[in-house]
């Protein structure tokens, strides 16, 4: 996030896009709550119709995979009416003209063919947006989960940078991060082409600077492979071994049932869990790791912020902290690891990491710290690009409108999208083993409209089947406004309905994230 979560609470003015805020992030959600009841608009984006969509001024519920084509819609209003901010926009960004050439053609009449949403909306939320003191954009996965999702999010902060909502509190882009150190392990380095800090591997003297603190005497200059593309080498035989920490690719990833296959082909699976998941039971060897609870270390939350974690109990049974197996397993292999503690690897991170090098263990018992934070006697960052961004000026890029990879036709008439549930997490591998989750959630559904349910003789409770491209799964049926004519929707929680085996695998060629957001089903009933 370039801003702070309790800055949302502040905005006047908020755009949840691809956000279904008040289930896959509660805690932030309130933040918006208040907000709101303080008299700000909320507009959401959202093919469905959530409870974040409920408490909206606005819901545009457009189509899904058409986010550009709304967004440079928004750019050209706001152009074409003059409100952009002219002092922002002169002094600290670059390529304004190029912006301006590109969304011309993306008059909301234009738009609202490609999204569904009515013209004269998209002009009274551009207006809405560009007007306010203080407006900020929230987003996550139904934003970069696209083949177009770098570009996605190109087209968001064109428009932030367009009306100079950036770089001052209560405003910003702010991508709400989906679990709880996804944040601290990008910012580790667990990336193909950065080390921490995002220092990239393709620049010499971070190289040099990395390979002298490790004592080694060169480090690759190439990056290395995307998950996805490491499950494709696998699965042509290109790569022989994989170590998988903390990740469950069996029922997260698209097209699960090419994952079976690329991990089955592997000479050798080593998968280090908390629990034995589904892809824990297609591994040679499991290493038994630490929960949170049982372990010390840091966490950096969405907006930046790192906390200290705190041991509440020792390891049960074999299990270790993940970073005592790694260093084991260093050694084993013939690069002795011997850190004392956490505290000394957070020591060598912050020496490596210009971002961290004013954090340490003992400032962190004060509380937590938000990155970038120099030197100690730095207070950290609650917002990013005051005065100047990363790069000097903010550099606009053009984004052109593309359709998702795979759109309905004839035998696959319908669009499945997939996302969160509030009662559960990610593949459950948590989550289905509380005793009480699972017993007030316990069975998975496929939301479906009325008009869909009637076309298909689909009553509510009805079991159905879901075939896609790639595979099928049995669920219930829950027959719904929710979700408009067209669209149906499922979580990726429950191994009982592997959604994934049905997802699209193919990615976004700048980021390599795949479309989960979009694929073809076709429901038919279940006998």
């Amino acid at each position: 996030m370039t801003n702070s979560i309790d800055e949302i609470a502040g905005a006047d003015f908020i755009l949840a896009i691809g956000t279904n805020t008040t289930e896959s992030h509660p805690i932030i959600s309130l933040k918006a709550k208040k907000a709101r009841r303080s008299g700000a608009t909320l507009v959401v984006v959202d093919p469905r119709r959530t409870e974040m969509a409920e408490l909206a001024n606005v819901h545009m519920q457009l189509k899904s995979g058409s986010d550009i084509a709304l967004l440079n819609a928004m750019a050209n209003v706001i152009i074409e009416e003059e409100i952009w901010n002219k002092d922002f926009v002169a002094n600290r960004t670059e390529d304004f003209e190029a912006l301006k050439a590109t969304v011309a053609k993306y008059t909301p009449e234009y738009a609202e063919k490609i999204t569904g949403i009515n013209a004269k909306t998209i002009r009274e939320v551009a207006r809405g947006y560009a007007q306010a003191k203080n407006a900020t954009i929230l987003y996550t996965m139904g934003i970069t989960q696209h083949i177009c999702g770098t570009h996605n999010v190109f087209a968001v902060a064109n428009l932030a940078m367009l009306c100079g909502h950036i770089g001052k509190e209560s405003s910003g882009v702010n991508p709400l991060r989906g679990q709880n150190n996804v944040q601290g392990a990008c910012d580790m380095g667990a990336l193909p082409n950065v080390y921490t800090g995002y220092q990239a591997v393709t620049v010499d003297d971070n190289r040099a600077k990395f390979a002298k603190a490790w004592n080694v005497a060169e480090l690759p200059a190439q990056p290395g492979l995307t998950v996805g593309d490491m499950l494709d080498k696998a699965g042509t035989g290109e790569v022989k071994g994989m170590y998988i920490m903390g990740e469950n690719p069996v029922l997260s990833d698209p097209d699960s049932n090419h994952v079976v296959h690329a991990l089955k082909k592997l000479d050798f699976l080593v998968v280090q869990d908390i629990f034995l998941t589904e892809t824990a039971a297609l591994a040679d060897v499991v290493l038994p790791a630490a929960s949170f609870a049982e372990k010390d270390g840091t966490f950096s939350n969405t907006e930046r912020r790192v906390q200290r974690v705190r041991k509440a109990i020792d390891p049960v049974g074999n299990a270790r902290a993940d970073w005592q197996i790694i260093c084991a397993v260093s050694t084993a292999m013939g690069y002795p690891m011997h850190y004392a503690s956490t505290a000394d690897i957070f020591d060598e991170i912050a020496s490596l990491t210009p971002s961290y090098a004013g954090i340490s263990y003992s400032r962190l018992e004060q509380g937590g710290i938000q990155w970038p934070c120099p030197n100690a006697d730095h207070p950290g960052t609650t917002y990013l690009h005051k005065d100047t961004f990363s790069r000097g000026l903010g550099k606009f890029n053009p984004v052109e409108y593309i359709p998702p990879a795979e759109i309905p036709d004839t035998e696959y008439p319908l669009v499945l999208s997939t996302g969160r549930r509030h009662f559960h997490y990610h593949t459950g591998t948590m989550t289905q083993r509380t005793g009480a989750l699972e017993l007030h959630y316990g069975t998975e559904y496929l939301e479906i409209s009325q008009a869909d349910a009637a076309t298909l003789g689909v009553a509510d409770g009805d079991n159905v089947r879901v075939l896609s491209r790639r595979g099928q799964v049995e669920v219930m049926a829950r027959v719904t406004d929710v979700v408009p004519k067209g669209l149906v929707f499922t979580s990726f929680h429950f191994p009982a309905v592997a959604i994934n085996k049905l997802t699209n695998p193919a990615k976004d060629p700048v980021a390599k994230i795949p479309e989960l957001k979009v694929c073809a089903v076709k429901v038919e009933k279940a006998c």
